[in-house]
């Protein structure tokens, strides 16, 4: 079941919905065949839910949008890519756990 505060970002979104959101983006980049991204999708949902108004959560499917992972050199997925004011705060790669990523998300709080 989709988290409707998930946003899905393509090539024709991705300036508007990251750089230049006025909120800190956390960006997944992920695909439908990849384990690791279907074990932390549900965390995801959760972190939308939890970071509601303080952090936007979107995913990136890179099947679908080749220019972004290539552009952002995602080589391996999951790539969670934290964004404040169009800028890379940081990124992490392989599913980690919850508690791990509400710490990553801080450091743009």
């Amino acid at each position: 079941m989709a988290n409707d505060k998930v946003v899905i970002l393509d090539s024709n979104n991705f300036e508007q919905e990251v750089m230049n959101a006025d909120i800190p983006v956390l960006v997944d980049f992920w695909a439908a065949w990849c384990g690791p991204c279907k074990m932390i999708a549900p965390i995801i949902d959760q972190l939308a839910d939890e970071f509601d108004g303080k952090v936007k959560v979107a995913k990136v499917n890179v099947d679908d949008n080749r220019d972004l992972a290539s552009q952002f050199r995602v080589m391996s997925i999951p790539t969670l890519i934290l964004f404040k004011d169009g800028e890379i705060v940081d990124q992490i790669m392989g599913a980690r756990p919850k508690a791990e990523l509400e710490k990553f998300i801080q450091k743009a709080l």
